[in-house]
């Protein structure tokens, strides 16, 4: 069976249009550093600071383009540092998220809502869930072989979209977890 790249996604925030214009300036636009896996989207020269309870972080990348709602995502580890209780959901589930301050280079925005730990998933195309016999929300487990820390992740969810990538997306904590750097792939396990 074909294998799934897996991809480490580390702390980052995507900007609604209005969010932007106040914390970078009202020209500001997302100027790209880099592409990423899934087809337009990118990594920006934007860097930004997510404020906590008890420590910020900065520097925080931004990913574009902007969306509909600023959403902020962090590991469970930036929870800690930040001072701040974040649940795990899917990316676009913020309702009834806590809120958290941004600091740019032209100003401040706080948030009363969008902070989230990003829920492990896969992205695919009709064509990939066909081929792994998989549809769009369904929760698998994929198993990751590394030299001294292989491991199954479980609750992974399947994202369906005909504009995706083939690659399932997890956090630095997890990544952690399973000692992985580098190039590695996973296969998906059907959970009972």
């Amino acid at each position: 069976m074909k294998k799934i790249l897996i991809e480490t996604s580390a702390r980052h925030i995507h900007l609604s249009e209005k969010d932007l214009k106040i914390l970078c300036g009202e020209d500001a636009t997302l100027e790209v550093r880099g592409p990423l896996s899934q087809p337009g989207q990118f990594s920006t020269t934007t860097r930004l600071t997510i404020v906590g309870a008890k420590r910020n972080i900065e520097r925080v990348t931004v990913l574009g383009p902007t969306r509909k709602d600023t959403q902020v995502e962090v590991s469970l580890t930036d929870a800690f540092t930040l001072g701040l209780d974040v649940p795990v959901r899917e990316s676009g589930d913020i309702k009834g998220t806590p809120g958290v301050k941004l600091v740019g280079p032209a100003g401040e925005v706080t948030l009363e809502q969008g902070l989230i730990v990003a829920k492990r998933h896969i992205h695919m195309t009709p064509a990939d869930a066909k081929e792994f016999n998989v549809k769009n929300g369904e929760v698998v487990g994929v198993r990751v072989k590394t030299c001294d820390r292989s491991l199954v992740f479980e609750d992974v969810v399947v994202r369906v979209r005909e504009d995706f990538a083939l690659a399932m997306h997890i956090d630095t904590d997890e990544a952690n977890a399973a000692g992985i750097c580098g190039e590695v792939y996973g296969e998906i396990v059907k959970l009972a």
